[in-house]
């Protein structure tokens, strides 16, 4: 029985990718995914060897000093060593800014390969204390609309430009949630089911041995196998700085044959490239590594490889270096009875890593009948957890967890009209663009009271799917733009037309993982040739999986609270806008004509502003036909803040927690000062904390001033724009939800 078979609950995945489902939380982790999502960098590998401690708790574990955890059963000849490692590459934290940033260092102290830190730039993290508590947090990254015309812009490639962001705002509030130097960070994974059970996330393949050897402890357990001689199998440490744990492990046991479970290292001087080869995709079978696969099999590798044979297990040779043992004293030598298996890896040490749980699968069957255990003796699974109960989001949370990239605004428009009260449910329209109108008030105008509009627009940036490739693969457009280090190489999810959805990953640019390698900081960076990997080799598979062209995909996102105020999610932008509106149509209370006085106000929940103001333009033109244009529309979209050590500010220079901003400036609109001051004092009469400045990008309320409207543009400051790494304070968006309601009360 699969790995896949005996996790049939893994269809709860499905929570990640429904359009306004709640993600599975940490505090909900089944057993399983605790061996995949646990943080685990070099060195401080302590929560995972728990979770596998309290996998394996019918066996007499123990643990050494450098963390290993160990298992022996059996006794006599022959005394075989399994061994796989539990650690990962990430970083650990160097230092505490006082205000509040992390600065960090990398474990291994070298880079895996030439983007890997350049693709946690803007990415959501956790740091993990000394006590075991995780602490979410972002990598800072540049904000697209701010770069233009910047002089020595960072290339977001290096560790001196590295900066964590978890919601603090001195050292003090950063020490005071736990967090200290030395503590680990790593890649907050948002892992990804793609089809033919393969799977994505960062460090995936670091643990596909674990799987396999917890997996096949618990089958000799619940089989009641006798193992033939000796058996020991090892989780070890820091095998990414030197395979200490190893070392320590070899010099205490000394087995007459060894099998390392792990991802494959290259051969000196022989780079690993991607595979391209439908035979070397996740899915085609275990591998089984020598020093040169060209070769013919002699020894011990050429033995196993005949036993698999006989089995009738899929194996495939490959080229492999030995496991890393390196120090400052000649390294501890390898048994002279010495063999790898691994599964095959896409994208490599990087966060869109691809394995297939068939393959993590075969290795635990090919290793259960090696030591004496029977074809077909069933086997214990993990499967995934159904829920988390009471977890769910604030309202903005809500909405930034539905998904709806321009022109397929849909989830987003229907989740609006769920969460709006239900007199407003009754009046609200959808327009020929797709937009959601909710008209206010008399309904004509009035020479004492302007005629007002909200507008704040439903969609994000994401890709569309333009062609089904002959081996499988997407040809993807994108929808809006960002930069390319974003969202390449990360995982992505694919929206069908049937409604459901299935995973992804897009895949990483020719020479990403060489030395010198740099993205381009470029809008239309997402905009070049780009292709999803699906876990399919044929054109025929992807069909089956019910892709087509036209469906949609963005990246996984989910709403992530930091330190006190401070929440982390993608489309933030916009959002907290849509949010801020719902919240003030809420507050007009059941009799929202008396609210709102003589004063005409309409409520716009726009489509496709991410690709050129469209929907606003769309409903600003009919409203001119109808000569309903309002005098003035405040376009409620984020302000791009410059509140990060990596940006400048001279520009955008807005902080978060400080309340709403007045959007003066864009590069689509200057605001007369007059409705800036008025603004301004309307703010500060009702108590509303409010700032004002300047920015870059567009605003909705921008195609509205050709018909005579006046664009009096609103926001609240955001960190690292179009990224995963979005970061906003909640009372900046309370605020900007209470200076709504005011406007529509008292304008």
């Amino acid at each position: 029985m699969s790995i896949w078979a005996r996790m049939a609950t893994m269809a709860a995945v499905g929570l990640l990718f429904s359009g306004a489902a709640v993600p599975q939380r940490s505090d909900a982790w089944s057993n399983w995914e605790k061996l995949v999502r646990t943080p685990s960098v070099s060195g401080h590998e302590e929560m995972l060897a728990r979770h596998i401690r309290e996998r394996l708790k019918g066996y007499d574990l123990r643990t050494d000093n450098l963390g290993n955890v160990i298992v022996t059963i059996g006794s006599g000849s022959p005394h075989r060593l399994f061994v796989t490692p539990m650690d990962q590459p990430g970083y650990v934290v160097s230092g505490i800014r006082d205000d509040g940033f992390l600065r960090v260092q990398r474990l291994p102290q070298a880079a895996p390969n030439g983007s890997f830190d350049a693709l946690h730039f803007a990415q959501p993290i956790v740091v993990t204390t000394r006590s075991g508590k995780t602490v979410p947090g972002v990598f800072g990254g540049l904000s697209v609309h701010l770069e233009l015309g910047r002089q020595n812009v960072p290339k977001m490639t290096h560790l001196d430009e590295m900066f964590v962001d978890i919601g603090a705002r001195s050292a003090e509030e950063a020490r005071a949630s736990g967090v200290d130097g030395l503590d680990s960070v790593s890649l907050e994974r948002l892992d990804n089911a793609l089809g033919n059970e393969a799977y994505a996330g960062s460090g995936i393949a670091d643990r596909a041995g674990v799987v396999a050897l917890v997996e096949l402890l618990e089958q000799v357990e619940a089989s009641k196998t006798n193992v033939q001689g000796t058996l020991t199998v090892a989780f070890v440490t820091q095998s990414w700085t030197g395979g200490r744990g190893l070392e320590r492990l070899l010099n205490e046991v000394h087995p007459d044959e060894m099998i390392y479970v792990g991802k494959f290292q290259a051969p000196k001087n022989s780079p690993q490239e991607r595979p391209t080869a439908k035979s070397s995709l996740p899915g085609t079978g275990i591998l089984l590594g020598v020093a040169d696969a060209s070769s013919p099999l002699t020894g011990y590798a050429s033995e196993l490889n005949e036993f698999a044979k006989k089995q009738g297990v899929a194996i495939r040779v490959e080229s492999a270096a030995d496991p890393k043992i390196s120090g400052y004293a000649a390294a501890t030598p390898l048994p002279k009875r010495f063999a790898q298996l691994g599964v095959p890896v896409l994208f490599p040490t990087s966060p869109a890593e691809t394995i297939s749980y068939k393959d993590i699968d075969g290795i635990e069957q090919f290793l259960f009948l090696y030591v004496g255990g029977q074809r077909n003796a069933g086997g214990v699974g993990g499967g995934f957890a159904s829920g988390c109960g009471d977890c769910g989001p604030p309202l903005p949370g809500i909405l930034t967890e539905t998904y709806g990239p321009s022109g397929h605004e849909g989830l987003v428009r229907e989740k609006i009209k769920e969460l709006l009260p239900e007199w407003a449910r009754k009046k609200v329209e959808t327009d020929a663009a797709g937009n959601l109108v909710l008209h206010v008030g008399p309904g004509k105008k009035n020479a004492k009271t302007p005629s007002i509009a909200f507008v704040a627009h439903m969609d994000e940036i994401g890709y569309e799917i333009k062609k089904i490739e002959d081996d499988g693969r997407l040809r993807v457009g994108s929808i809006g733009g960002g930069y390319p280090q974003y969202f390449l190489g990360h995982a992505v999810r694919i929206q069908k037309s049937d409604g459901t959805a299935v995973g992804g990953v897009m895949e990483l640019p020719e020479g990403w993982d060489k030395p010198g390698f740099e993205w381009p900081l470029s809008l239309r960076g997402m905009d070049e040739g780009l292709h999803v990997y699906v876990g399919t080799k044929a054109k025929e598979e992807t069909e089956k999986l019910g892709i087509k062209v036209g469906d949609w995909m963005t990246i996984p996102k989910e709403y992530r609270p930091m330190i006190g105020t401070r929440a982390n999610a993608r489309s933030f932008d916009d959002r907290v806008g849509c949010a801020a509106l719902v919240e003030a149509v809420r507050a007009l209370g059941p009799n929202p004509d008396a609210a709102v006085g003589e004063r005409d106000v309409t409520f716009v929940w726009s489509t496709e502003e991410e690709v050129g103001l469209k929907g606003a333009a769309a409903f600003a033109e009919q409203a001119a036909k109808d000569g309903r244009v309002p005098d003035f529309v405040f376009a409620i979209d984020t302000f791009v803040s410059s509140d990060s050590p990596l940006e400048e500010k001279r520009f955008a220079d807005a902080e978060l927690g400080k309340g709403f901003v007045v959007r003066a400036v864009d590069n689509s609109n200057v605001t007369p000062l007059e409705y800036v001051d008025h603004l301004v004092k309307l703010a500060r009469e009702n108590k509303i904390p409010v700032q004002y400045g300047v920015t870059g990008g567009g605003n909705d309320g921008a195609v509205f001033t050709r018909y005579g409207s006046v664009d009096v543009a609103l926001g609240w400051p955001l960190r690292y724009s179009h990224s995963p790494g979005e970061v906003i304070d909640t009372k900046d968006s309370d605020a900007l939800g209470k200076i709504v309601e005011a406007i529509a009360k008292n304008w």
